[in-house]
C-alpha cells in the first residue's frame, strides 16, 4: 500500500482544477510517485505544489510546472524525447508514462551524483525506456539524435544551436530562457527545418549550465 497514494490524487485532482490537465497528463502524475524523487527529510512535502531542493544547488520542479511542460509539449506515444537537466529523474518519469513503452526519454544531467541517483530510482520503478546520461545538456546528445520532442529544466541565454539541430523537423521544444527574468518558450521547427518561437509566460528556473548556457 502506498502511503502517499491519497495526496499524489489531491495533487492532481488540483492541477486538473487549476490548470485543466489532460487525462494523459494526471494519469502519468497519478501514476509516478514523486515521493521517491525527492530527499527523505522532503518526503511529507512531495505532493504540495512547490519545488523542492535535491542536492547540489538544484531543485526538482513544481508539480505544476511538470505538467504544465509536459501539456505545452504534446508528448505522443512512441515518441523519443530528450530531456536536458535530468535532476531527481522525476520529470522524465512522468514524460516516461505518456510515451510509454514504445517511447523513448533520454535525460542529461551534468552532476554525476544526482545522475545515478535517479538512476536507482527509476530502475526501481521499472522505467526501462529511461536513459540517464552524465555530460553537458547544452550540446544535447546526438547518439540518439533526432529526438521528436526536447524540453530544457533550466533557464538558457537563448535556444543552445545543437539542440535546434537535433530536433527533428516538425518537432518542439520547450526551453525557459533568461537570467534574472525568464520566459518559458515553445519552440517548433516545421517541415523545411524553419524555427518559430512564442512566449508562453515567465517562470523561474535554476540557470543552464554549459557550453551554450550560462558560464557562471
Amino acid at each position: 500500500m502506498d502511503p502517499y497514494e491519497e495526496k499524489r490524487r489531491r495533487m492532481v485532482e488540483r492541477l486538473r482544477e487549476e490548470l485543466n490537465i489532460s487525462d494523459k497528463v494526471a494519469r502519468a502524475m497519478m501514476k509516478v510517485p514523486r515521493h521517491l524523487f525527492v530527499p527523505k527529510n522532503y518526503e511529507r512535502e512531495a505532493y504540495v505544489d512547490t519545488p523542492l531542493p535535491i542536492g547540489f544547488g538544484q531543485t526538482i520542479s513544481a508539480p505544476h510546472m511538470v505538467a504544465i511542460m509536459c501539456e505545452l509539449l504534446d508528448l505522443k506515444e512512441g515518441e523519443k524525447v530528450l530531456e536536458v537537466g535530468g535532476g531527481s529523474g522525476y520529470h522524465c518519469a512522468v514524460v516516461a508514462e505518456i510515451v510509454g513503452k514504445k517511447g523513448k526519454v533520454i535525460a542529461i544531467e551534468r552532476i554525476p551524483e544526482l545522475a545515478e541517483r535517479a538512476r536507482q530510482v527509476l530502475k526501481l520503478l521499472g522505467y526501462d525506456n529511461v536513459k540517464i546520461v552524465v555530460g553537458d545538456g547544452t550540446k544535447g546528445y546526438p547518439e540518439d539524435a533526432p529526438y521528436d520532442k526536447i524540453y530544457v529544466t533550466a533557464s538558457a541565454p537563448d535556444v543552445p544551436k545543437p539542440l535546434l539541430d537535433q530536433l527533428k523537423p516538425g518537432g518542439r521544444m520547450v526551453i525557459p530562457i533568461g537570467r534574472y527574468e525568464q520566459y518559458l518558450y515553445i519552440v517548433d521547427k516545421d517541415e523545411k527545418g524553419n524555427v518559430r518561437k512564442r512566449i508562453w509566460g515567465p517562470v523561474r528556473f535554476v540557470l543552464l549550465v554549459g557550453e551554450y548556457g550560462f558560464k557562471d
